[in-house]
């Protein structure tokens, strides 16, 4: 622990279990990326090692900010989270001002780190922005479905009615689902998932290994069972089969106000078929609806994309999120320029 001097905050670090329980527990928009079993997660990994911040102000504001730093490589970097694990960000009940959170900011930049990411939930405080001098600022977009008023609501009020057209098609083609709580549906999962990486790569004009290699590392079997593990009842896997074939299947965990969908795979051409897709985010957003959860987040998407609008369709509102970078030396610059090159000599397609 850091003694506060000069109005700087107070610092426990790596944040204590119980600390960072209470952290996520008074504030109310904590999202699923920032609760305790993602944490878990995150280190369980093995190729992390914990290097979470917790800020206490004179003025009795205590924020935590989670933080990874690589274990086999020299710790130039720390994130929040490390890109595959998305959305990190701070976690405090209340609002900050933008000399609290400019100083949590000058902290994390200066602690001898060659670059620092910090990807913030949507809807945070912009007191993070106005406080970032030093940082580049990234916008993205993701999608949000509100909960409330109950399913009757989500159904009537925002489904489209192409959503609900197609919802009512999957009902009279009588599709056999299965939700499971225990990991056991993670291979079916994880078939499902290969067949839409063969799909992405001739969409994307790319070799599937190449696919692979890129979609894997953030949806590895040893990503997903450890997920999987630490969230509990509260990752539910939910598989549709057709006449006994598995067409689609979404992955969602749960914690605190929020139902998160995480992933997604599917065989598109029987999925598409019988509306398997939209048909499993119903039964998951009734069943989040069911036991209290206030949002469904649907995830980043780029704007205008199918995606996007397959996620709007089902009611998801786009929402801003940012990130922040600060860098000594010009990593990710460099990274997105060989990736541009090896787009550009594929071919690749954006889509």
């Amino acid at each position: 622990m850091s003694a506060a001097a000069g109005g700087r905050p107070t610092v426990i670090s790596p944040v204590p279990r119980a600390a960072w329980e209470g952290a996520v527990r008074a504030d109310a928009d904590a999202v699923v990326s920032q609760s305790l079993a993602w944490r878990d997660a995150v280190f369980a990994d093995g190729h992390y090692r914990d290097a979470s911040r917790l800020y206490e102000f004179g003025s009795g504001r205590r924020v935590l900010l989670p933080l990874a730093r690589p274990r086999r490589k020299p710790p130039w970097a720390v994130a929040s989270w490390p890109a595959i694990w998305g959305v990190g960000g701070p976690i405090g009940g209340g609002q900050i001002s933008p000399a609290e959170a400019a100083a949590i900011l000058r902290d994390v930049a200066g602690r001898g780190t060659l670059s620092a990411r910090i990807q913030l939930r949507h809807g945070a405080d912009h007191s993070w922005l106005a406080g970032a001098a030093g940082f580049q600022v990234e916008q993205h977009a993701c999608h949000v479905l509100d909960l409330a008023g109950g399913f009757g609501e989500v159904w009537s009020g925002r489904f489209r009615g192409t959503a609900r057209t197609a919802i009512r098609k999957a009902e009279r083609a009588d599709l056999d689902i299965e939700v499971d709580r225990s990991g056991r549906l993670l291979p079916a999962f994880g078939e499902l998932y290969e067949k839409s990486i063969h799909r992405w790569a001739a969409m994307q004009h790319e070799p599937p290994w190449l696919t692979r290699w890129r979609t894997v590392r953030a949806t590895s079997p040893g990503m997903l069972a450890l997920v999987a593990r630490q969230f509990g009842d509260n990752c539910a896997v939910w598989l549709a089969r057709s006449a006994g074939v598995p067409v689609a299947a979404i992955i969602v965990l749960r914690s605190g106000s929020y139902a998160k969908y995480w992933r997604g795979a599917m065989d598109k051409t029987l999925a598409n078929q019988v509306r398997a897709n939209e048909y499993l985010h119903r039964l998951a957003i009734e069943d989040a609806c069911q036991d209290g959860y206030r949002w469904y987040d649907m995830g980043t998407s780029r704007p205008g994309s199918s995606l996007a609008q397959f996620k709007e369709k089902l009611g998801a509102t786009q929402q801003a999120s940012h990130t922040l970078r600060v860098e000594r030396l010009p990593v990710s610059s460099a990274s997105r320029a060989a990736r541009d090159l090896v787009k550009k000599a594929i071919g690749f397609h954006d889509v």
